[in-house]
């Protein structure tokens, strides 16, 4: 698709929202092109909360398909879309509601605090749900003595441990993109350019972390290059921030740090090939087509909208 058609299918899309009264959130991991029409791109947290503030009739989630379910929890008297139902989520396949109800009955006096990359069948059986802009933040707020299991993402939970002095258990779960990041390939940035500093997600292993002189979730990375003066960055993230790193930090350059494997992934680089299932194609049809859409069964989200409400409370 060239610039020409690009644009004209961006209109559509706006005209659509206008005419529908619809509002499209992105992640920043999806293309630049969904990012552009948009209303608002965030991070999981600034999205959840997008979700819950919003007077759309209709809601798309253009991300994948545990972010539209949050949306549904949070506001479900409105219409949820998603441009492909197939865009899932590693995270959130490694631990399903049954993993975690099995774990949560062998360990019955504990708290069980979950990232926001999770089915809400699995929310439905959490406490209080973390995303890695607030883990921290919400950790340490519980209780001092309560014994905590954390899931799915081991990373998250061991650096979340490693900063909070916790000893939560921690569910074996990662994300395909962030677990290919290796310290080798960081190091061989750092040769080529020894002034630049690494940024890391938290989803990233520890090691990784460790070479890190930011360390964080998007938002975070995107707050320090705003607030900083223009220098170079290795980005260990997925490469969809780059979007908006640049777009909002032209005088700063940004390198992706490439994945340690691509074998069998799908992709050729560090992308999440389930949020570039968003496309501008599927998001003019379900829009015009209000469809496909999100529900989640009344039973499941009862439960499951009261760990994302603590979280909001607590961040």
């Amino acid at each position: 698709m060239n610039d020409e058609q690009t644009k004209a299918l961006q209109a559509e899309i706006r005209q659509m929202c206008k005419e529908k009264n619809a509002v499209v959130l992105a992640h920043y991991y999806t293309t630049g092109d969904i990012q552009e029409v948009a209303d608002f791109v965030g991070d999981s947290l600034a999205l959840a909360r997008k979700a819950a503030e919003t007077s759309a009739d209709i809601i798309v989630m253009c991300g994948v398909h545990f972010m539209a379910e949050t949306c549904k929890l949070l506001s479900p008297e409105k219409l949820v879309l998603a441009p492909d139902l197939e865009a899932g989520c590693s995270l959130a396949d490694s631990c399903d509601a049954e993993d975690l109800w099995r774990w949560k009955k062998a360990h019955p006096d504990f708290m069980i605090v979950q990232y926001v990359n999770t089915t809400a069948a699995t929310k439905a059986l959490t406490d209080v749900v973390v995303t890695s802009g607030n883990a921290k933040k919400v950790i340490d707020q519980l209780p001092k003595d309560a014994k905590i299991l954390f899931g799915p993402d081991y990373n998250l939970g061991s650096y979340i441990n490693s900063v909070t002095g916790r000893q939560m258990e921690l569910w074996n779960g990662g994300c395909h993109v962030h677990e290919r990041f290796s310290v080798e390939a960081i190091a061989k940035l750092k040769a080529e350019y020894p002034e630049a500093k690494v940024m890391a997600h938290l989803e990233c292993k520890a090691p990784v972390l460790a070479m890190a002189d930011v360390k964080g979730s998007t938002a975070d990375m995107l707050k320090y290059a705003q607030n900083n003066p223009p220098q170079t960055y290795i980005v260990t993230t997925e490469a969809g921030i780059l979007h908006e790193l640049q777009r909002t930090c032209p005088e700063c350059k940004f390198i992706p740090v490439p994945p340690e494997t691509t074998e069998g992934v799908g992709c050729s680089c560090n992308e999440c090939q389930y949020m570039k299932m968003n496309t501008l194609e599927k998001l003019r049809d379900c829009l015009k087509n209000e469809a496909p859409q999100v529900d989640v069964p009344e039973m499941i989200a009862r439960d499951a909208v009261k760990p994302i409400n603590r979280m909001l409370e607590l961040s």
